[in-house]
């Protein structure tokens, strides 16, 4: 495994753009209620002064899929970021290649699951409080469940299969990858391309945003956050909770940490 990993260095260094001193601020954040959600005003603030600067690498870290991500950046006036952890941690993307997955950072991912989608599929068939997803994933099998309904017989089942049970939002169960999260996805990049941690800033609003949050970096929960993340959150000087929501939360979080424009 520690061989791996140093092939995938070598190989996902010879991506970057830019020399890791240059980043003053590496942002990873959530889509969904964070990177997109706030006023219409905090937003443009937000991304205008990420436009304005050259010194921030940008990484997307969300549960959305690619069709959608890609549909996401056609939008006039949103920062391009450079990669993309996608798929709740389940896929790596290098914006700039025409969003080609990162196979050196995707391999342990893709062994981990072993093309598990129908075997999962076949396990939950008939669950009760379980909805499938219509969109399609390739290390991740995603429902929609009924809280009220949702047993915890089928999480226990999940698991004993040898897999991860994500809940979040009261809305969304995934199948992970046993040991895949954001976080640690994002922490596998991190240190593949050599980035500055103690420039790294993850933000996040639900419960699968968790694993960022406790993988060391810095971190702020935006003030919209699901009260199970809230709770959960830990307690240590790099995390942050904002009172701005959305947008507005990573722009109060970035000036908390000193994290804004060095020139």
């Amino acid at each position: 495994m520690t061989a791996a990993r140093g092939g995938a260095t070598a190989a996902v260094a010879e991506q970057q753009v830019d020399p890791a001193n240059a980043h003053n601020l590496v942002l990873a954040t959530d889509l969904d209620g964070t990177f997109l959600g706030g006023s219409r005003a905090d937003r443009q603030a937000l991304y205008e002064s990420i436009s304005a600067r050259d010194d921030v690498l940008l990484i997307f870290v969300t549960g959305r899929d690619l069709a959608f991500l890609r549909r996401l950046l056609d939008q006039p006036g949103l920062p391009r970021p450079r990669y993309i952890v996608g798929d709740v941690g389940t896929s790596v993307y290098d914006v700039e290649a025409d969003f080609a997955p990162v196979a050196e950072l995707e391999a342990d991912i893709a062994a981990r699951w072993d093309n598990a989608n129908a075997r999962v599929q076949q396990l939950l068939a008939g669950e009760p409080g379980l909805e499938l997803q219509p969109a399609q994933f390739r290390h991740r099998v995603s429902y929609y469940y009924d809280p009220n309904t949702l047993r915890e017989e089928t999480i226990r089942k999940i698991e004993a299969a040898g897999f991860d049970c994500l809940l979040s939002a009261d809305l969304y169960l995934d199948v992970l990858p046993r040991g895949i999260a954001k976080g640690p996805t994002l922490r596998r990049m991190v240190s593949a391309l050599g980035l500055p941690e103690d420039r790294v800033l993850v933000a996040g609003d639900t419960m699968n945003d968790l694993s960022m949050f406790t993988a060391g970096f810095k971190g702020v929960a935006v003030g919209n956050s699901e009260p199970r993340l809230v709770a959960a959150l830990p307690t240590h000087p790099h995390m942050y909770r904002s009172a701005g929501h959305g947008a507005a939360g990573i722009t109060e979080a970035i000036a908390h940490f000193g994290l804004g424009d060095a020139t």
